[in-house]
């Protein structure tokens, strides 16, 4: 299996064909869908094991503490391990409305699940589950749908700063035929700014879509499905610092808003594999 401690220490020192020889052997190798050129595998999951692989992922944000959540979005869920499961081979990450106490006694009146490849604020940069300076990041998954419902897979340094951050996929449960791609970063003054894109496309809640993006010196683009959906090319702004991923089923906040009485609860959010390649030229 590919360990992801490894490849955090790896990727400082060693070649990236020698990292994906030596951390993924045992992993499904494959291809990225989309792109041109050959890679080499560098993570990989396909959730075969029975229990979530903890050399992998953890279950909160660094400031985790019995749980954690995203107060800057004024998110409804608090996040707790016991809302991801691995099941016939797919994470799943379930949100339930269920009353819970969390940051400072807060009541938090949902509860939902997200995986990170990071790390808790306890422990050293190097304990890192896995990061990585460009690559092609892909997802497949089955997203649910309904109001206030906030499916997203994502990517932000691992120095626990919150800029710059490339979002590979949001979707705002209703509306679930169109696709948020973003890309949040500061510019050369310090000042944060963003941009982004949005495509309509068949309901993704009603089937099974692979969601990728690679992120280059040069450019990153979007895909869905292996097609090509956007790309961001201003050199100067794109992030050159190590990024770790981020799954997670967000519930409520300032963009989705709150759930009402035509969500459907639980709601989950299904995960088949999640890849990472670097081009075989880097």
């Amino acid at each position: 299996m590919c360990s992801g401690r490894h490849l955090a220490l790896a990727g400082v020192f060693l070649g990236l064909t020698a990292i994906s020889r030596m951390a993924c052997a045992d992993d499904t190798v494959s291809v990225p869908i989309g792109p041109e050129g050959t890679f080499d595998l560098v993570f990989a999951d396909d959730f075969k094991m029975p229990d979530l692989a903890l050399n992998r992922w953890t279950t909160c944000y660094w400031w985790d503490n019995n749980g954690c959540t995203n107060l800057g979005n004024e998110e409804l869920q608090w996040y707790m391990p016991q809302n991801v499961r691995v099941e016939d081979g797919h994470l799943v990450l379930t949100a339930r409305p269920e009353s819970v106490i969390g940051h400072e006694g807060r009541t938090f009146p949902y509860t939902s699940g997200m995986v990170t490849s990071g790390r808790y604020y306890e422990e050293e940069l190097p304990d890192t589950r896995f990061s990585t300076i460009y690559g092609f990041f892909e997802m497949r998954a089955k997203i649910p749908s309904g109001q206030g419902l906030w499916p997203a897979f994502w990517l932000l340094p691992d120095n626990h700063t919150s800029k710059p951050e490339i979002d590979i996929m949001e979707v705002l449960g209703h509306r679930p035929n169109v696709l948020e791609l973003h890309y949040h970063y500061k510019n050369s003054a310090g000042e944060k700014r963003s941009k982004g894109y949005e495509t309509e496309t068949d309901d993704l809640s009603k089937d099974w879509h692979v969601y990728g993006v690679e992120w280059s010196a040069e450019a990153i683009t979007w895909y869905l499905d292996g097609e090509e959906v956007w790309r961001f090319e201003d050199e100067e702004l794109i992030s050159n610092v190590p990024m770790y991923l981020i799954i997670n089923l967000a519930v409520g906040g300032n963009w989705p808003g709150d759930p009402d009485e035509t969500t459907r609860f639980p709601a989950e959010l299904k995960v088949d594999y999640v890849r990472v390649w670097q081009r075989s030229s880097q």
